[in-house]
């Protein structure tokens, strides 16, 4: 896992702890210069030698998921491919990201109407709706709460999150999604859904969904949300 800076980068221990033994998701650190959701901070989080020194640090593995949502749909649906492409080609695994894994997520779903809650400013947001869009996934709800650090984002607990998941309901959207990885989820994904009545997805439950899928390893554990136990996507 690739992750940029440190915010809830301990979430991953945590999901091993589900996973059990056969399962690894050592985290990477990489360069993180500013901190902050703004599209020149994140054009420069996502750089592909930024990406590659990242592959460097993190050695033999047999997959790498850059686990990063912003850092990666700004790059655009096209983008997104190549960063992964380039990063796979640089380290000879298979890679992928967190934007990529949620529209990975989706279709395995049968899930393509959506609802966004994006703890970025409206103008970032609004370049996650238009990812998803030329994915093949409508969503009908988009709302930005303006946070502009991961930082801050990685103190917020239990309450604010549900606060932030349910803000992006709507009566037409299957699912919710939360697209930052600074958030600390994983110990309330099960809540979660119970919480807005239909899936939640949240930014480090699709990247290590799509870490498994990378690997071959069937993503069926409980206790991690709709996407991990079995799902029936609402008509």
């Amino acid at each position: 896992m690739l992750y940029p800076g440190h915010s809830a980068e301990d979430d991953f221990p945590r999901f091993e702890r589900v996973l059990g033994d056969d399962v690894a998701l050592p985290v990477t650190h990489t360069l993180m210069n500013v901190d902050a959701h703004r599209l020149e901070q994140l054009l420069d989080w996502g750089r592909d030698e930024t990406l590659a020194a990242g592959a460097d640090d993190a050695g033999a593995v047999d997959a790498l998921v850059w686990t990063c949502t912003s850092g990666s749909f700004c790059y655009g649906w096209d983008g997104a491919h190549a960063q992964s492409a380039k990063l796979a080609q640089h380290a000879g695994v298979p890679a992928s990201s967190t934007s990529l894994a949620f529209v990975h997520a989706l279709r395995h779903m049968g899930i393509d109407t959506v609802g966004v809650s994006a703890t970025y400013p409206e103008d970032v947001a609004e370049l996650f709706r238009d990812f998803l869009k030329a994915g093949g996934i409508e969503t009908v709800r988009t709302v930005g709460h303006d946070v502009v650090t991961a930082a801050e984002v990685g103190t917020f607990g239990r309450d604010r999150l549900f606060e932030i998941a349910a803000s992006g309901d709507h009566p037409d959207a299957q699912a919710i999604l939360l697209p930052d990885t600074a958030f600390h989820t994983v110990e309330h994904l099960d809540a979660l859904d119970a919480h807005v009545g239909k899936p939640v997805l949240t930014a480090n439950q699709v990247s290590v969904w799509e870490a498994l899928r990378l690997v071959g390893v069937p993503a069926r554990y409980a206790g991690l949300g709709t996407l991990f136990g079995g799902f029936a996507a609402r008509a």
